[in-house]
């Protein structure tokens, strides 16, 4: 496992410190960060230069800025990466809640660190043995970089458009209305304002031309991914 790299996300300095050197010794490679919008930073960056991704994060529930069971959620939109959830709600109901969101594995504090870095290796074996990408038709979407091949070719979308339409390909044949589209990428209410998600799915048409798959319109109800061209 060396060389892996680790995002750990915990706002207790005390706990950040101590996780941070016991793996540093273990051979990891960690990043930390005190808040969930240093995480989306970090990985936001990494992304943006096709640069290496985390391939673990280890992530609290009670963060200064939010909840990381929303940062969770978001994370799933378009990413595998595998994740740990290290959190003071031991709670059954709260392990339910945090499988739900889609963490990987839950280990409550109090915890002993050999049992978290049991958990860690097993959540990084089953990666390795996962597949990084979706394919639907000749589209590929990359999980790990962010980006979306035909044949081959990168169609350059913006992280926005690769989250949408990786939401779309995770839902194929779904109708989906725009409300809930929008709340579910852009991670708000779309209130009057429905002009983004419009330009962005004109957008995606345009470059899914040829690969076998389209996003279709219902009149007043809604959007579907599905087989066919534009």
């Amino acid at each position: 496992m060396k060389g892996k790299m680790i995002l750990l996300v915990e706002d207790s300095k005390k706990i950040q410190q101590y996780n941070l050197r016991m793996l540093k010794e273990e051979g990891f490679d960690v990043e930390a960060a005190e808040t969930l919008a240093d995480a989306r930073t970090f990985l936001e960056g990494q992304s943006a230069i096709r640069d290496r991704l985390p391939d673990a994060i280890i992530l609290d529930i009670g963060m200064p800025d939010g909840s990381g069971l929303d940062f969770l959620r978001e994370l799933r939109l378009t990413s595998k990466i595998p994740v740990l959830l290290l959190t003071a709600y031991g709670k059954h109901t709260d392990i339910v809640l945090g499988f739900q969101a889609g963490c990987d594995d839950y280990l409550p504090k109090p915890y002993v660190f050999d049992v978290l870095l049991v958990r860690l290796r097993r959540l990084l074996q089953s990666a390795e043995q996962m597949p990084e990408t979706v394919t639907k038709g000749l589209l590929t979407l990359n999980l790990a970089s962010g980006e979306a091949h035909i044949n081959g070719v990168d169609l350059l979308l913006t992280p926005k458009d690769f989250k949408l339409l990786m939401f779309f390909a995770q839902n194929e044949d779904r109708l989906m209305n725009a409300e809930y589209l929008y709340e579910k990428v852009w991670g708000q209410q779309m209130a009057d304002d429905s002009r983004a998600l419009v330009n962005s799915i004109s957008r995606l048409r345009r470059k899914l031309k040829g690969c076998g798959y389209t996003i279709t319109a219902e009149y007043g109800t809604g959007y579907r991914f599905e087989r066919g061209e534009s």
